[in-house]
């Protein structure tokens, strides 16, 4: 059988490839005929996670093994055929390529070709140019900073509703209390 495999981003619109790749192939063949449709460098850290149909993960499939002590099942990807995993059209997967900024590919299985089959993996559909394969501090400083909710706190009222009135503060049973440590100081 041979696997048709859509790749989309959501940095760019217009980006997409098609690979296709025999369904017995490894999900390592199908990482780095994917690094090579977009023309990456093969020396990062990237997993395969399969999904359900509202993009949430279930099975992670790694690059290399991170956690041994897991109860969990390890899918590595030199080891694993995409068959073993992949069974149905319209299969969803994410390939996240840049670790540190959680960035990934969004796929999905658009055809399965019965009774062919297929040496070496092809990208058979290129449009658009690929996002940075890394991003740089910098904008992963951006990143961060855009998915952080931010609190906006009044320098004079801290957060509190009606202000901060200092009368308000209940002192009592501190004034007998002891705040210096052994050296004579607070």
């Amino acid at each position: 059988m041979i696997y048709k495999f859509l790749l989309l981003s959501d940095e760019v619109e217009t980006f997409s490839r098609e690979i296709c790749i025999d369904s017995e192939a490894t999900f390592l063949e199908l990482n780095d005929a994917i690094l090579n449709s977009v023309n990456y460098t093969k020396d990062q850290i990237t997993s395969f996670f399969i999904c359900e149909d509202d993009w949430e993960k279930r099975e992670e499939i790694t690059l290399i093994e991170m956690d041994s002590s897991s109860d969990e099942d390890i899918w590595l990807m030199e080891d694993t055929r995409l068959s073993e995993l992949i069974e149905d059209e319209h299969q969803r997967l994410l390939f996240v390529f840049d670790m540190m900024a959680d960035r990934s590919f969004f796929m999905e299985l658009r055809e399965i070709e019965l009774g062919k089959n297929l040496i070496d993996p092809l990208c058979t559909k290129v449009k658009g140019k690929a996002p940075k394969q890394i991003m740089s501090l910098e904008e992963l400083d951006k990143k961060i900073i855009a998915s952080t909710p931010s609190i906006d706190l009044d320098d004079d009222d801290f957060g509190i509703e009606g202000g901060y009135n200092p009368d308000e503060l209940d002192t009592e049973g501190f004034s007998d209390m002891d705040f210096s440590d052994d050296n004579g100081g607070y």
